[in-house]
This record gives C-alpha cells, sequence and structure tokens, in this order.
C-alpha cells in the first residue's frame, strides 16, 4: 500500500509539474488594432484638452505602457498609408519597400514570404485580419490565414467600424466552438476615422457635429464641437511641396476651406468616428477575457499614420510636423508595467521584429527594424537616437526631418514651385511646433491659446546657427545610411542617378467588399 502511496504522489506531482510548464510555455496571442489616420494628439493621454472619450484606451494605457515617441518613417506617394502598412508587414525601412525607387535593387525577390502572416503561419500560429481594402501590401494581406477585409467608413454598424469588429468577434466565436488553442496573431484594421468620416448620428450629436456635403458653405458653429487645436492656422504659410493633393482640397465636408466652423465641425466628426472605434475595441476586450485569454494577449494600438485637420493650416498627411509624423502607440500584455511611459523612439517597421521577440520567432533576414521588447520589459527607455522622416510624395525632392533629443529639423524643397524653407525647432520649449503666424493676434483669439515669447521656428535666428548646422549634418548623415534617393540643394549631390518612378502597385482591393474610390 505504501509503495502505491508513492507512486501515486509522484504521478500527481509528475503531472502538475507538466502542467506547470505547459501553462509556462503557452505562446502568447497578439491583437495588433490600428486605426487609419489619427493623431496622437486627439488622444486625452496625449493631450489632456482634447475633448473625445476613449475609455477602452484610456484602459489600456492605465494596464500598459504609452509611447511618448512612435513615428512612421515617411512616404514617396501622397497615400501615406500605403508606405507606412508596407513597414508594418515587412519590417523594411521606408526607401527599401516593393513600391519605392530602386525596389528592384533595394528589396529582395518574394518579400511577401517573410511579412507578418508568412512568418507567424509558419511558426503555427493561427492568423487573422480584418481592415480597409486598397493601400496596403495586397502580396501579404492574402497570406493571412483568414481575411475578412472591406472598405467600411459608413455611420451605421454593418456600414462602420462595428463591421469589422464583429468580423474578429465571430472569428473568435469560431475558435471557441471549434476548441481551438493555438495561438493567435489577430490584425484588427479600421476604415475610419480616414475621411470620409461619416460617423454614427449619437456620436455626431456627441460632439456637436454634421456629415456637411455642401462645398458652396460652411457648417453651422455648434457649443459641443471641439475647440481649435493650439497650432491652428487659416492656412500654412508656404506651399509644404504638394499643396495641391487630394487631402488638402477635396476631403468632403471641408474641401479648401480652414474656417474655425468647418475645421471644428471636422475635428467633431474624427472624434465621433474614433469615440466608435474605441466602443469596438471594447467589443473584442470583452470576448477575450470572457474566453479566459485577455491574459495571454499583447495588445498593440496604434495608427498608420498622424493627421492635420487645421493643425498648421493644413488637412492631411503630407507633412512631418508631430501631429501626423508621430503615431499613437499603446502596448499592454504579460510582462508590461500597468500604467507606465516611455519615450521608445520607435518606428511602425519595428513592429514585425517585436511580435517576432515576444513569440519566440526568429525575425526573417530581410526584416530592418529593431524589436522593442526590451523597452516593453523595463530594461531600456529608446530603442535609437535619431530619428528620421521623409515625404516626397508631390515635388521633389519634397520634405525631409531629423530629430535628436529635444531638437527637430524640417527641410522643404521643391524648385518647380520655387519652394526652399528650413524649421528648426526646440521641441520642449516648443511642442506644437509653433511659427510666428500663430502669435498674430487673431490666430490666438481663435484658439484662445497665448503662445510663449521664442516658442517660433529657430531656423533664421542667429543664436541658434551652431545647432542648425548640427542637425542638416545629421540629416544629410541619414539620408545617406537609409538610401534616400534624392538630395537637397544645400548637400552634395553624391552623384545620384534620377531615381525611376514608383513602381505600380499591384491587386489592390482583392479582399472581400467592394473596392473604394477614396483611400
Amino acid at each position: 500500500m505504501k509503495v502505491l502511496s508513492s507512486l501515486l504522489l509522484v504521478l500527481i506531482t509528475a503531472c502538475a509539474l507538466f502542467s506547470s510548464a505547459s501553462a509556462a510555455e503557452k505562446r502568447p496571442n497578439i491583437l495588433f488594432i490600428l486605426a487609419d489616420d489619427q493623431s496622437p494628439f486627439d488622444l486625452k493621454i496625449y493631450n489632456p484638452a482634447s475633448e473625445l472619450e476613449t475609455p477602452a484606451l484610456d484602459r489600456l494605457a492605465a494596464e500598459g505602457m504609452v509611447f511618448d515617441g512612435a513615428y512612421h518613417m515617411g512616404s514617396f506617394s501622397g497615400a501615406v498609408c500605403s508606405p507606412s502598412r508596407h513597414m508594418i508587414m515587412s519590417g523594411r525601412t521606408v526607401w527599401h519597400l516593393p513600391q519605392a525607387p530602386w525596389a528592384a535593387e533595394r528589396c529582395p525577390p518574394n518579400l511577401e514570404q517573410q511579412t507578418m502572416p508568412a512568418v507567424f503561419n509558419r511558426a503555427g500560429y493561427a492568423t487573422m485580419r480584418t481592415c480597409k481594402t486598397g493601400n496596403s501590401y495586397e502580396a501579404a494581406n492574402a497570406l493571412f490565414t483568414v481575411r475578412r477585409d472591406a472598405m467600411k467608413r459608413g455611420g451605421d454598424e454593418e456600414n462602420g467600424s462595428g463591421w469589422h469588429a464583429q468580423q474578429v468577434m465571430d472569428y473568435l466565436g469560431e475558435r471557441e466552438a471549434a476548441k481551438d488553442e493555438k495561438p493567435f496573431l489577430i490584425y484588427y484594421g479600421f476604415s475610419h476615422p480616414h475621411d470620409t468620416r461619416d460617423g454614427k448620428p449619437e456620436l455626431l450629436a456627441k460632439y456637436g457635429a454634421t456629415n456637411h456635403d455642401d462645398p458652396e458653405t460652411a457648417p453651422s458653429l455648434h457649443s459641443k464641437q471641439p475647440k481649435l487645436p493650439a497650432n491652428y492656422l487659416t492656412a500654412h504659410p508656404f506651399d509644404m511641396t504638394h499643396a495641391d493633393v487630394r487631402d488638402e482640397q477635396q476631403v468632403s465636408g471641408v474641401w479648401g476651406r480652414r474656417d474655425e466652423a468647418s475645421i471644428r465641425n471636422e475635428i467633431g466628426r474624427q472624434y465621433a468616428c474614433s469615440d466608435n472605434i474605441d466602443q469596438q475595441i471594447t467589443r473584442v476586450l470583452k470576448k477575450l477575457e470572457e474566453m479566459g485569454e485577455l491574459d495571454n494577449t499583447y495588445i498593440i494600438y496604434t495608427a498608420d499614420h498622424g493627421m492635420s485637420i487645421g493643425r498648421h493650416g493644413l488637412m492631411g498627411k503630407q507633412n512631418l510636423y508631430q501631429h501626423t509624423w508621430r503615431v499613437p502607440f499603446i502596448v499592454k500584455g504579460p510582462g508590461i508595467k500597468p500604467g507606465s511611459r516611455v519615450e521608445g523612439n520607435i518606428y511602425l517597421l519595428d513592429i514585425l521584429a517585436t511580435l517576432c521577440d515576444l513569440a519566440g520567432i526568429t525575425a526573417p533576414e530581410s526584416n530592418e527594424g529593431s524589436s522593442f521588447k526590451p523597452v516593453l520589459t523595463g530594461e531600456k527607455t529608446v530603442v535609437r537616437d535619431v530619428l528620421y522622416g521623409a515625404y516626397s510624395g508631390g515635388s521633389k525632392p519634397g520634405i525631409r526631418c531629423v530629430k535628436q533629443g529635444d531638437w527637430k529639423l524640417i527641410q522643404y524643397e521643391a524648385p518647380d514651385r520655387s519652394v526652399s524653407e528650413t524649421q528648426l525647432f526646440n521641441l520642449k520649449e516648443n511642442p506644437d511646433e509653433l511659427l510666428a503666424q500663430h502669435h498674430d493676434a487673431k490666430v490666438a483669439a481663435l484658439t484662445g491659446f497665448t503662445p510663449a515669447d521664442g516658442q517660433v521656428n529657430l531656423a533664421k535666428d542667429p543664436a541658434h546657427a551652431e545647432k542648425l548646422a548640427e542637425m542638416q549634418a545629421l540629416l544629410l548623415s541619414e539620408m545617406r545610411r537609409l538610401h534616400d534617393p534624392w538630395r537637397f540643394s544645400n548637400q552634395p549631390d553624391d552623384s545620384l542617378p534620377t531615381p525611376p518612378a514608383p513602381a505600380a502597385r499591384k491587386g489592390q482591393g482583392k479582399g472581400k467588399g467592394k473596392k473604394a474610390k477614396k483611400q
């Protein structure tokens, strides 16, 4: 009897140890959430003055980590979301993408086989995607095991963000019914708050907005409309090398208008769409919690790039101010300190390497991003010291920026448009990148913001000539390192050949749903 008891005890102990080891070895799930066109300054976690209510994102921030320095690297196209989403999928830098100039020389063949869904499929993950159609990496998107894409920018559940949420809910329900225990990677993307920002009626009313559709008149002002941002202008002070791009002239509800009523109404529409996204995130998080999967899931929330909507007199994403170059970025998951906040200095192209690192997967050799897992675990606070940004979707060379510490340089040049401008900002002293025009009494009266002395572009200030030269040298260094195919007239030409036209996009809009004309 004693022998049997001893054997039974050994078996129980072994089973307990095996169960414990299995639990410890259980691979984490990943829920990657992507908004379409959202400035970090829309959110209270970045801008306490914002009137946008996002309890789900506030909860993620309280239970996870907020990145103050997250950026998309840039674009060679007016459709900024396309290279951004290619970078997320592939971990490649902006000039090394399949659509970039010199793609044949800079991009490895069959890159789609080294992208997010392909890598996680091979690692035994179940992969699912719902997102907008168009302006993305079609060859990679097609590799998700389950794919339910459609353009959904309507003002109701079936034709708006609720549709994307329902695809995730249905997928999770199917996994639950099938008792599928594979770890999952879900790419949970939205078509909003990108224009046309047709919000749900009750949310439009909440933010005092209407789906204004008359290009000949301005909408009415309403007390519930969000206030103008501190860096609002009625017009940008110079051509930003692509002033005639669609986003600056043809956005339904605003068109070329920059008056107070048009901008406040459009911000209200943006908020209505973003509020709805937050509600749809709540649905999915609740489902994961009910399934017992929430605690073992890394949740990342971000956007493909920021957005202007009146800031600096601009509407679109074809600029490199902080409101557009930066993106919101929140991560919650196992081992991440609740309520933590870091600078990070990450790019969206770092996501692939990081997800691989978190899942214990070797990142593909084609990846050029850096894992920020050491930041998530508290070992580091930043991934890199220098950040580079590019916009070359209009006249060439276009716009470039470089940031190091508190200092940021932006350079603009378009010889065919007689544009040659330089901006130097100390972001600690001038976080809104205010210009001389923001100090105008009429502008200040509209925003209710009183700029402090010295908060202007410092590029022409003799006292900062040395810093300007230092930042210009840093910009050239980054342009060379990253194989930027253009140079400014005040830089060495490096004997660069004329870049070819960007490669044509193929196979867009093949997902479920209709192809959109505007993306």
